[in-house]
């Protein structure tokens, strides 16, 4: 069984990915690696603001504005003004969840399988008689029905994982979110494990708010993110945070009057993370090269190849779906009688790089892991396995 991309150069991606070959890299749904060329761009940003200090401001600024536009194209905004940059998820959800305004008695629905992220924000809002319904996704027919059954007319906000932090298991996002347009509820998505992995396009799925942070598939830095607010919804949440940049006549330190930028500027209070957007940049520009198609059917392979290796173990268990419209790049398991944070500690001793997750150990390869790498993993793996 073969996994290689022959439309992906192999000599270019060992450029791009210089891993220490003492590593097995399999963590990408925590932090990933950058490639070199976000590397180079940091390191080349730092050398100009040595050198020459913000002179070039204007120039950053080309970039942030180059920046938004890309990432509206890569999840298919209908425009640039619908992208802020922000610190984090973590962030972006807290905006939302802090911004509506509750009514007593409303409700969240979301899954028992968050991430903490995006479930503390909305549990913060039982202070104003908000219930937070946390859905067993694995109580109905499917995951989406075990959801829009668990909404009713009080429901405000269904917001969800696009794939599951732990058990990776992937949500059918444009039939949830054709539910929440038909009866008006607010559709939120953490798609911090999708983008980088699957292509998404915001409308098609009528999602009125997603976030992600750069730092996992997306393969940036950490610091920054990409959030997401369709016109409708934007108007909707109340500001908390402000400051000279999310006004609509930003860099007119003279207007005494203001008010909120129109666009999605206005959650964005001050001064932007110009190394994380010059760092964000260059990794998104190396998804634009091998392109989103070709990104998710590799990861599909690559999750395919481990998937068949690890059956051959005795004893294991898959916490993750096998189905591969059921999956993301996630794939956790368990190996009965050997618990779940022994043998991650054993591997990350052993130099593979992966998480203990939902009771399991959880791999995560991305598109360029080669098949050799796998190999090694699987072979430890089974040595543990006794």
């Amino acid at each position: 069984m073969t996994t290689d991309n022959p439309a992906i150069d192999q000599e270019w991606l060992a450029r791009e990915f210089p891993l220490d070959e003492a590593l097995v890299y399999l963590n990408h749904a925590a932090v990933a690696p950058w490639p070199a060329r976000t590397a180079a761009a940091v390191q080349a940003f730092a050398e100009e603001n040595m050198r020459f200090g913000a002179s070039r401001y204007p120039a950053w600024l080309d970039t942030e504005a180059q920046l938004r536009e890309r990432l509206a194209r890569f999840i298919h905004a209908a425009s640039s003004d619908d992208i802020a940059l922000v610190k984090n998820t973590s962030e972006a959800l807290s905006m939302v969840a802090g911004g509506l305004d509750w009514r007593f008695g409303d409700n969240v629905v979301s899954s028992n399988q968050e991430f903490p992220s995006n479930r503390i924000p909305w549990q913060a809002q039982q202070q104003y008689g908000v219930e937070f319904r946390q859905v067993d996704l694995l109580a109905d027919a499917t995951p989406e029905a075990a959801l829009i059954n668990a909404c009713d007319d009080r429901t405000r906000v269904l917001t969800i994982s696009s794939v599951q932090y732990g058990s990776g298991l992937k949500l059918n996002l444009e039939k949830l979110g054709r539910h929440c347009r038909a009866n008006n509820i607010i559709f939120c998505v953490d798609a911090i494990q999708s983008l980088g992995v699957h292509k998404i396009d915001v409308q098609a799925i009528h999602a009125d708010f997603i976030m992600a942070d750069a730092h996992k598939w997306l393969l940036g830095p950490e610091g920054i993110a990409v959030f997401y607010s369709s016109p409708q919804r934007r108007y909707e949440l109340k500001l908390h945070e402000y400051g000279w940049h999310m006004v609509q006549q930003a860099g007119d330190y003279d207007q005494k009057e203001w008010r909120p930028a129109a666009s999605a500027k206005r959650f964005e209070c001050g001064s932007p993370n110009m190394l994380g957007i010059y760092a964000f940049a260059a990794s998104l520009s190396l998804f634009e090269e091998v392109g989103m198609e070709s990104t998710e059917q590799q990861i599909q392979h690559v999750s395919s190849y481990l998937i068949e290796s690890l059956r051959q173990i005795n004893a294991l268990e898959f916490i993750s779906p096998l189905e591969t419209d059921r999956r993301g790049g996630i794939v956790t398991f368990r190996i009965n009688g050997l618990p779940g944070k022994r043998l991650h500690a054993e591997l990350m001793q052993a130099n593979v790089i992966c998480a203990n997750r939902a009771g399991g150990v959880r791999l995560s390869p991305h598109f360029y892991t080669p098949e050799k790498k796998i190999d090694q993993a699987v072979k430890i793996i089974k040595s543990r396995s006794g």
